[in-house]
C-alpha cells in the first residue's frame, strides 16, 4: 500500500515490469459524454425565400380556388342540379393557373431542395453513431425524409388526376374522382405542415 500512495504503481511480480494505475479513466467517459452533450447538429435547410414564396403562393392559390370551385358547384352550380354559375368557370380558370404555377415549383424543388435533403438526411443516418444530439436530429431528418416522399407521392397523385378530370375522365366517374382529386389536396396541405414544423424544430436545435 505504501508503494501504490508513494508512486502510484503496482508491485508486480518477479520478472514483471511495473505498470502505472489507469486513474483517469472515469475523467476520459465524463469528458465523452461532455463531447456527446456539445457535438454540433447538422444544419437545417431551408427554402430560399424566392421558392419559399412561391409555394406558399401557388399552394393557397390551388387551395383556396379548390374550395371555392366546390363550394359553388355543389350549392348553387351544376352539382345542385342547377344551370352551370358563372363563378365555376373562373374559379376553375385560376385553379388550372394555380396548377401551373405549383408545377413550376414542384420542378423546382426537385432540382434543388429534394435531393439537397435526401443527401443531408442520408449522411446523418448513422445507427453506430455515439453523439446523442446527432442521433435525434437523425431522427427529425428521417422524419422529413418520410413527409417528403409523402409530398411527392400526392404530388404525383394530384398532377395524375388533374390531368384525367381535366382530358380523359367520362362523366360516370367524374364526381368520384373529382372528391379523390379534393381529398388528395385536403392531405397535401396537412402534410406540408407536417414537414414545415420539422424543419422549424431543426432551425431551432441548430441555434
Amino acid at each position: 500500500m505504501a508503494a501504490l500512495k508513494r508512486g502510484g504503481h503496482r508491485p508486480a511480480a518477479p520478472g514483471l515490469p511495473h505498470m502505472p494505475l489507469q486513474r483517469h479513466a472515469p475523467h476520459a467517459a465524463a469528458h465523452e459524454r461532455r463531447d456527446d452533450r456539445h457535438a454540433k447538429p447538422a444544419p437545417a435547410y431551408r427554402l430560399p425565400r424566392w421558392q419559399r414564396l412561391a409555394l406558399h403562393a401557388s399552394g393557397w392559390s390551388l387551395w383556396v380556388t379548390g374550395v371555392l370551385w366546390l363550394a359553388v358547384h355543389y350549392s348553387i352550380g351544376a352539382g345542385a342540379g342547377e344551370l352551370p354559375h358563372p363563378a365555376e368557370a373562373w374559379a376553375m380558370r385560376l385553379h388550372g393557373l394555380a396548377a401551373f404555377a405549383g408545377l413550376f415549383v414542384l420542378g423546382a424543388l426537385a432540382g434543388s431542395h429534394i435531393p439537397r435533403g435526401w443527401r443531408i438526411s442520408a449522411t446523418l443516418h448513422n445507427p453506430g453513431s455515439h453523439h446523442r444530439p446527432i442521433r435525434t436530429h437523425a431522427k427529425r431528418w428521417a422524419w422529413q425524409r418520410i413527409t417528403g416522399i409523402a409530398l411527392c407521392s400526392l404530388a404525383g397523385v394530384l398532377v395524375a388526376t388533374g390531368y384525367l378530370l381535366y382530358y380523359f375522365a367520362p362523366d360516370i366517374i367524374r364526381p368520384a374522382l373529382g372528391w379523390v382529386h379534393a381529398g388528395v389536396g385536403t392531405v397535401m396541405a396537412a402534410v406540408v405542415w407536417s414537414h414545415r414544423r420539422g424543419r422549424s424544430r431543426q432551425s431551432h436545435d441548430a441555434r
